[in-house]
């Protein structure tokens, strides 16, 4: 299925996904300075809580330093695999409202909103809808605020901007009318700006995206080049980045659970290999190239282990699927033994014209063998019982105003 592009967008944000999704499953972890640790290197911080950030720590500080800053402070090891579990959830939520829905990052998706006027109403209807798919995805005591922000423009960049500045629980809708004084008053920092390019802007005295706006789009490509013109065009509300849905293919998956968890990584890389393999074997998988894979572990006591990637060349061959997912475990392995080691194919490409034909043939020779493994059935229950017990249904006059007239039985002989 072709991609599907939405210019009218809305956005959903919650800000520190991980943290949030521990503070839903430990109440207690979220009533004092708090924070989870990267799940690539358990010695430094990954997300902070508000509290946290006031004791003076920051994500990317060792252990040791936060600790230093806060003595109170909890830790947490990450869980990938249960925030990849509620974003999917989320992920779910959303499309009840739109088919188009583009995952950004952990936290972070749009939603396509252009045809939905005719079947919720305008954007506060529509808006009021996301509301309503997301409070059921993120059940909570009604006394909490929820976590998540939302933001409606035209374009994914402008919908970014409205979330971050909406409050948790609410929404900023910026329609055509507000949609030039709304983008004029932000500052620079909502664009995707390097340090140096920020600096240079900085010194030029450009504050507001409305700043950079007023100048000729010519100067600022001649000093940016390239990369210049494109921040102009979206400061000055020129360009619309669309929202792109596309299909979601049912995953394919092979799980393996150890009957004694394993702490050794080179049973960890004989499993992975086990498992590509059997996924590779997999019918629906005939006639095409694995795209992307994603590699998850229960770990004891709670915890687990994610690696996914995009393979750079789309792939049907297990050593060059199983060669980046162990590059991938020697960078970031499990901080614990495994209790349970999945792969899933999460996307796919066709195959070469080879595996498209062995797929044909493969589904070919299939149904030879159901239908010889069918005539085989019915010889036997036609010798078992003296008379043939299997029928067809057929038409004979579909015009007849008499049901028994339209069809007529007859043996069946595959």
């Amino acid at each position: 299925m072709a991609a599907v592009r939405s210019e009218l967008a809305a956005c959903c944000w919650i800000p520190h996904f991980a943290l949030r999704c521990e503070e839903a499953r430990r109440p207690d972890f979220g009533s004092g300075p708090a924070a989870v640790l990267s799940p690539e290197d358990a010695r430094r911080v990954w997300q902070v809580s508000p509290l946290a950030r006031r004791s003076g720590v920051r994500a990317d500080q060792t252990v040791s330093q936060a600790i230093g800053f806060c003595s109170s402070l909890k830790l947490c090891e990450a869980d990938p695999v249960h925030y990849d579990e509620r974003f999917s959830a989320l992920l779910a939520a959303l499309r009840t409202v739109s088919p188009v829905v583009e995952p950004d990052e952990l936290g972070k998706a749009f939603v396509g909103m252009d045809g939905l006027e005719g079947l919720y109403g305008g954007p506060a209807q529509q808006v009021e809808r996301l509301h309503e798919a997301l409070r059921r995805a993120l059940p909570g005591p009604e006394t909490d605020t929820p976590p998540y922000r939302l933001g409606w423009g035209r374009g994914k960049f402008v919908a970014w901007v409205a979330a971050t500045r909406a409050k948790p629980g609410t929404a900023v809708v910026v329609d055509a009318e507000s949609h030039a004084a709304f983008l004029a008053a932000q500052p620079l920092a909502v664009l995707p700006l390097d340090a140096d390019t920020h600096r240079r802007l900085g010194r030029l005295g450009l504050r507001t995206l409305g700043d950079l706006a007023a100048l000729p789009e010519e100067a600022i490509t001649s000093q940016f080049g390239r990369a210049g013109r494109r921040l102009w065009r979206l400061a000055a509300g020129k360009t619309a980045l669309p929202v792109v849905g596309r299909a979601l293919p049912e995953p394919i998956v092979a799980s393996l659970t150890f009957m004694t968890p394993i702490a050794e990584r080179q049973f960890w890389a004989h499993a992975l290999g086990l498992l590509v393999a059997r996924a590779l074997k997999h019918p629906r998988r005939r006639g095409w190239r694995v795209q992307r894979v994603r590699a998850r572990a229960r770990l004891e006591h709670g915890a687990s282990w994610l690696a996914e990637l995009t393979l750079r060349e789309p792939t049907a061959t297990a050593e060059r699927i199983v060669a980046p997912l162990l590059v991938r475990l020697d960078q970031a392995p499990p901080t614990g033994d495994v209790e349970q080691l999945t792969v899933e194919f999460t996307e796919f490409a066709p195959g070469t014209i080879e595996l498209q034909l062995f797929a044909r043939d493969a589904s070919a020779s299939a149904r030879a063998q159901r239908r010889q493994a069918l005539r085989a059935a019915a010889q036997e229950i036609r010798l078992r019982f003296r008379r043939p017990l299997l029928h067809h249904v057929i038409e004979v006059q579909p015009w007849s105003r008499f049901p028994e007239r339209r069809y007529a039985l007859i043996d069946f002989e595959p």
